[in-house]
Formats: structure tokens, C-alpha cells, sequence
């Protein structure tokens, strides 16, 4: 078996991984990266795409979500991965909706958020892309952004290698873990440091650390459409009312209370599957659509086509788009914390660090952690 050196090893090469691999390396660190599978095919490639910072709570997670934009803009700029500075737009079809809308909004300069009510008859500065009939309002925020998420993960794994001298070994799991030994099937690499991301995979490395962990799984369904015709543009990323009880930036509005009641009663299958609606677009002109949250240890392959129904059904009560035409289905599956935390960073053993447990906000918040856990700020 052959044997080889350096600073740092990094398991795991989803969004996690990648943004810790790059803050290591970009303080000089030799960094060795590992990934089981032959490329990215997990959480990280399977999502909307989104840094979508005005879903995070104010303060802490807002900030660290501020300094993963900046970093996927150098990313974009170095490698010409797709960042689009879309913004976004919560739209409101209810008083209710509304008032949670106006509550944040009238909050949201204390507390750091950049955004703006829009009224119905200005929403066409921003979108052309939803319905008007019915709307009472929207709030409009510049910072987030877009991504191809299929693109960004080879693209910085690429950059990673070839611009920042990072050794990235894909198709090659970790069998174990003897610091400061680390062994693959076909070498041992002697290391100083290591971080574990493993994502939903909880089973393979410190399997008892894990499962001792407040952690658990979550299925989430996503569809997308085919290339969208004529160049047509959906400008900002849409979302609306159901987003408002999903993100943890509303929960300080008063006013989501009695929303969230009437969700409960008028849509109870809505909220037992965890469904709202975010669309975003990539460069291809493709609209994905979703999503839903279905929580366990584990689930059946099979995704559940009333599900996907559910989501087309409220998509139609607000987007107007020339083709709704679906071109794929599927999955994904990441881990989600059970204590209310938004991440999960701990050190199983000396000079190991786990870092995991970022739910659905991996692209958001990763390059944020990573500069927190690596000591790069």
C-alpha cells in the first residue's frame, strides 16, 4: 500500500467538503480530498441552487450566509461557474401572508436584512413572471443568488486541483481512520488534521458518534422543467405564502402565528409533507421547482407522485411561465438537525473534526462554516 503526506484530509466532496477544502488550502495548507463516489451525486447536486440568504435568522447565520455569497462571487469570477445575482421575491395572495411580509419588512433595517415592499401595481419592475391577479404584495430582496448546482461542485473540485494544489481523489472511500493514518483501498495517506463530511452518510465513519447525534434524514422531491422558450427569463427566484413558515428568518413575526394556523387547517397535506415552493432558473433556461420535506432514518426509493402534484398545484396559483412541460424527477436526501441548531461541528476524536447537520442550507451557509472551522476569519 502506498503511502503519502499531507496537512489535511478532507472527507466527503459535496458542498461541505469543497468549502472546507478551499479555505484550507487558500491558507496554504497541503490538503488531500477524498470522495467515494466518482463525482458529487448526493445533496449538493440536487437542490434548487440557491444562497438564499434571506432565509436565515438575523445576526450569526445571516452574516455567515453573507460570506458564502462572497465567496461563491470569487468562486464564479476564478472558475466562470453560473452565479447569477438574481434576488428573490416573496409574493402574498392573503392579508395573512401580507402581514407577515410587512412585520419582517418593517424589522428587517435593525436587523440587518437588505429588502423592500413591493406593491402589486410595482411588482413588474421585478417579475414578469407571476400571476397579478390577487396579489396583495411582495417583498423584494437583492442578495441571493443563483447557481448550477449540477456545474458548481465539479468546477471547484476542478479549481481545487489544478489552481490550489488540493490532491482530490474521487471514486475512493476512506476505509478508516487511525490518526494520523487515514486508509483507502489503495493507499495510506499520514495527515495532521481531518474533517469528516459526510453528509447523509452516518453509517460509514464514527457510525456511534452519529447515531448519538441529534440527527436525522430528510427526503426532499424536486422537479424541472424543460428549457424555457425564447430566452424568457423568470428574473428574481419566486417564492410564496408557504415559504414564510418554512424559513427560520420569519419566526420572529407575530403574525405568522395565525398563518401558520391557517395553513394547518385549509392545507394540512401541504404542511404534513413539508411542502413550499421556491423556482429558480439556470443558465440552460431550465426552471426546478420544489420542493417537499419528508423526515426518517431512512426511505423507500420510490418518490411519491401526489407529492409532486401538490407542488405543481400551488406553483400554478402563481407562476406564469411559457412552458411548464416537466423534463426530470427526483430526489434528494441530506441531514437535518433535531435540536434546533444549524449545524453540527464536534470533534469525535483528537485532531478529527465532524462537520455536518447544515439541512437544506448546505449551498448557502457552507463557505461561511467553513471559514469558521478552519480558523480562516
Amino acid at each position: 500500500m502506498q503511502q503519502q503526506q499531507a496537512d489535511v484530509a478532507v472527507i466527503g466532496a459535496g458542498i461541505v467538503g469543497l468549502a472546507t477544502a478551499y479555505h484550507l488550502a487558500a491558507q496554504g495548507k497541503k490538503v488531500v480530498l477524498f470522495e467515494r463516489n466518482s463525482k458529487a451525486i448526493s445533496a449538493s447536486i440536487r437542490n434548487f441552487g440557491l444562497v438564499w440568504p434571506i432565509g436565515q435568522t438575523a445576526g450569526k447565520m445571516y452574516q455567515r450566509a453573507m460570506r458564502s455569497r462572497a465567496t461563491w462571487k470569487e468562486l464564479a469570477a476564478a472558475t466562470g461557474l453560473q452565479c447569477q445575482e438574481t434576488g428573490s421575491i416573496h409574493l402574498a395572495y392573503a392579508n395573512d401572508e401580507l402581514a407577515v411580509l410587512e412585520e419582517f419588512a418593517q424589522a428587517a433595517p435593525g436587523n440587518g436584512y437588505d429588502c423592500t415592499l413591493v406593491t402589486p401595481s410595482q411588482i413588474g419592475k421585478y417579475t414578469s413572471a407571476i400571476k397579478t391577479d390577487g396579489l396583495k404584495g411582495a417583498l423584494w430582496s437583492p442578495t441571493e443568488m443563483t447557481v448550477n448546482p449540477r456545474q458548481a461542485s465539479a468546477a471547484i473540485a476542478k479549481h481545487l486541483e489544478e489552481k490550489m494544489n488540493v490532491t482530490v481523489r474521487f471514486g475512493t472511500a476512506v476505509n478508516g481512520i487511525s490518526m494520523p493514518y487515514i486508509e483507502t483501498r489503495a493507499e495510506k495517506w499520514k495527515v495532521e488534521e481531518v474533517f469528516v463530511c459526510s453528509g447523509a452518510d452516518f453509517e460509514t465513519l464514527y457510525p456511534a458518534e452519529f447515531a448519538a447525534a441529534p440527527l436525522k434524514k430528510c427526503k426532499l422531491q424536486m422537479m424541472r422543467t424543460i428549457p424555457q422558450p425564447g430566452n424568457w427569463q423568470l428574473g428574481p427566484a419566486l417564492c410564496a405564502g408557504l415559504t414564510l413558515a418554512h424559513y427560520s428568518s420569519f419566526d420572529s413575526c407575530k403574525t405568522l402565528v395565525p398563518l401558520k394556523e391557517r395553513f394547518a387547517a385549509e392545507m394540512p397535506e401541504y404542511v404534513k409533507w413539508g411542502i413550499h415552493l421556491l423556482i429558480s432558473q439556470n443558465g440552460a433556461g431550465e426552471l426546478t421547482i420544489g420542493d417537499s420535506h419528508e423526515y426518517g432514518p431512512d426511505f423507500e426509493p420510490f418518490d411519491k407522485a401526489f407529492i409532486n402534484d401538490l407542488i405543481l398545484e400551488y406553483m400554478h396559483t402563481f407562476l406564469q411561465a411559457p412552458t411548464y412541460t416537466i423534463q426530470e424527477q427526483w430526489h434528494g436526501i441530506y441531514p437535518k438537525l433535531t435540536n434546533g441548531q444549524t449545524d453540527l461541528v464536534f470533534s469525535p476524536e483528537k485532531h478529527v473534526t465532524i462537520v455536518n447537520g447544515l439541512g437544506g442550507a448546505g449551498m448557502t451557509l457552507s463557505f461561511g462554516l467553513a471559514q469558521e472551522v478552519t480558523g480562516a476569519l
